[in-house]
């Protein structure tokens, strides 16, 4: 009965949007008035005040009970559908088994409250993380994505916001926003303050409120990918597959998470994950248009393959690269074993119809390295 109680209330003070949780206040209609008298005013203050706290409380039950955790997924599930296809699914728990794993590497507190996800029915290209680690991937992300490092950067992002609790925190600014802006203007009326109410932006995603928490949650993705078995290339090639589809961010063809309102277009954020990715290579390797180039001296040109540009393709290759110099694998030779180019012990590529050959790249890398 209690379980009930708390999902009547929380389903009774929020809409759930598709990505996270929008916020929709219920503004009664307020007879315009001349002016206000100091009680009524000070009557208003305190009447604001409490349902501020009203929204703090259910907020914090959302995020930190179980039972506001259940509640949430049950009308997740319910808002968003869910697709029960089996492979999905599986790739699904790979996926999050891998990530919680490289998450608890470096943040052991993801054992404390387990992510709670499921596949929703939605096209859009999207996933997102709501109140308590309450998580969905969306069947279009996963149908248009066949490479599950890509992917794992995307709900990395997405466990990045979970884990900083970006939106339980984007909801209580938002709610001390929505307070300061009626108190500031409780004197001026009922029409002035229904206006300034309806203009506040509260029915945004408040997980994704700020270009501060899109660029920590970028930074914490590529922190869990390098701790984890996926390839670190993976956090630049994302945004260049998504540039190559839809250009420097296009509303039209993404979800919101990749609106340009309130995220870093996907020119800079791949240009963020390739300094990056520089940096762990002990600024021995980067990439620039298709091209990797180790010690200041081009190893090869990638050529297009399986979907991939050539550029999206030669991040997989630069992040290899990185990794054998970050693990010391560099100190070895290159080889060739199976038509694949290693260094050390780290794959570096496998050359495709387009590529030079496999001992031609294994060469010139050991001239250069």
């Amino acid at each position: 009965m209690i379980f009930k109680k708390t999902a009547k209330k929380i389903c009774s003070a929020i809409t759930i949007g598709a990505i996270g949780l929008s916020l929709t206040f219920q503004i009664n209609s307020v007879p315009e008035a001349k002016a206000a008298s100091g009680l009524q005013i000070g009557v208003g203050i305190a009447k604001m005040a409490a349902q501020r706290e009203e929204y703090r409380k259910q907020f914090k039950i959302l995020n930190e009970t179980e039972e506001g955790r259940q509640a949430l997924f049950a009308a997740l599930k319910d808002k968003n559908g869910v697709n029960d296809d089996y492979t999905l699914n599986n790739r699904v728990n790979v996926l999050m088994t891998n990530l919680t794993n490289a998450v608890a590497s470096i943040d052991p507190s993801i054992k404390e409250k387990p992510y709670l996800y499921f596949v929703n029915q939605s096209k859009e290209i999207n996933a997102f993380c709501s109140f308590g680690h309450v998580m969905s991937i969306n069947t279009g992300i996963l149908q248009s994505f066949p490479n599950d490092d890509e992917l794992a950067v995307v709900v990395g992002h997405e466990m990045g916001h979970g884990q900083k609790d970006h939106v339980y925190k984007g909801a209580l600014s938002q709610i001390d926003k929505y307070i300061a802006a009626s108190v500031g203007v409780a004197a001026a009326g009922g029409s002035v303050l229904s206006k300034v109410v309806g203009n506040l932006a509260l029915t945004q995603s408040v997980a994704h409120g700020t270009k501060g928490n899109e660029k920590e949650a970028d930074q914490l993705a590529f922190d869990y990918i390098i701790h984890s078995n996926y390839n670190p290339g993976a956090t630049a090639a994302v945004w260049q597959r998504f540039l190559d589809l839809y250009g420097d961010n296009s509303q039209n063809a993404l979800g919101s998470i990749f609106a340009p309102s309130d995220h870093p277009n996907n020119a800079a954020r791949r240009d963020t994950y390739v300094k990056r990715l520089q940096e762990y290579s002990n600024n021995h390797v980067t990439a620039k248009d298709g091209t990797v180039i180790v010690n200041g001296k081009n190893l090869l040109t990638a050529a297009k393959s399986n979907g991939m540009s050539s550029a999206e393709r030669s991040y997989f290759v630069f992040g290899n690269l990185a990794a054998a110099y970050h693990n010391g694998h560099s100190n070895q030779s290159a080889y060739v074993s199976n038509g694949t180019v290693y260094l050390g012990a780290q794959p570096i590529i496998t050359p495709v119809s387009g590529d030079e050959s496999a001992q031609t790249i294994a060469d010139r890398l050991n001239s250069i390295k």
